[in-house]
């Protein structure tokens, strides 16, 4: 089963208009008119209508959060609605640093998740261990927690319109990269853990890597069976750093 390679970066709370205008217009312009795989952006809120603007048609584009409520007294929330009518085709649910620092918990991601594809966005569902969960053995528990919470609530066929994203959390922003081996490892438990639910729909998921890919090590990472692309943070914030990134998933696509 073929699956599309999706190279997808997360700018976290970084951006202002120059560089979403200048950021965006590089990736865009240096992109190959043929590329086979797919290239996603995740601004700031703010800067979703200017993106939408921006992007053509050579890059998707979405938030890294969503509400799980669709109106109402939610201060400062936005809602799938919102997203979907700026444009977004992708939402980000459950990125680490939404878990620890907002403490967003399994059930509220899943809600999240429900309530983006309730609205037609694709879900990038995050999951990972900590440092001190992997040196205890559990990092398979910690994934499968996170990921079964979502499909007993909203079912696996609801997988056939989203992306798993495996991100180590000792790996995020430290320089330390899983090893190409170690990333497989998860990511083939991942799709066997689908399997359980769904044998046809599995091999359908594509599941990202997230945790200092560069465009040093993205082919290599790039090229394990369960690998189908990235999650990109600190090097999408560069044109020149992403690219290189982009450029090793048209080798392999």
């Amino acid at each position: 089963m073929t699956r599309k390679l999706l190279v997808a970066g997360n700018w976290k709370l970084n951006g202002s208009i120059a560089m979403t205008n200048d950021l965006i217009s590089a990736i865009a312009n240096g992109l190959s008119n043929s590329k086979n795989f797919d290239v996603a952006v995740f601004p700031p809120f703010v800067y979703l209508s200017q993106a939408s603007k921006l992007v053509g048609d050579k890059i998707l584009f979405g938030a890294q959060t969503v509400s799980e409520y669709e109106k109402g007294a939610y201060t400062g929330e936005i809602s799938a609605v919102m997203l979907k009518e700026m444009g977004c085709q992708m939402v980000l649910v459950g990125h680490s640093e939404r878990r620890e620092y907002f403490k967003e918990s399994n059930q509220d991601i899943a809600n999240k998740f429900k309530a983006a594809q309730a609205q037609g966005l694709k879900p990038i569902l995050c999951c990972g261990e900590t440092l001190e969960q992997r040196n205890s053995g559990v990092t398979e528990q910690v994934v499968a927690e996170q990921i079964n919470v979502v499909i007993d609530l909203v079912g696996i066929d609801a997988f056939k319109n989203a992306v798993i994203a495996y991100e180590p959390i000792w790996a995020i922003g430290t320089g330390v990269t899983a090893s190409s081996e170690q990333a497989q490892e998860v990511h083939a438990f991942i799709r066997s853990l689908l399997s359980l639910k769904s044998d046809t729909i599995a091999p359908l998921v594509p599941i990202l890597y997230g945790g200092s890919v560069k465009g040093s090590n993205a082919q290599e990472l790039f090229s394990m069976q369960d690998i189908d692309g990235g999650l990109i943070g600190g090097a999408s914030l560069t044109a020149h750093d992403f690219l290189a990134i982009c450029q090793q998933a048209d080798k392999l696509s």
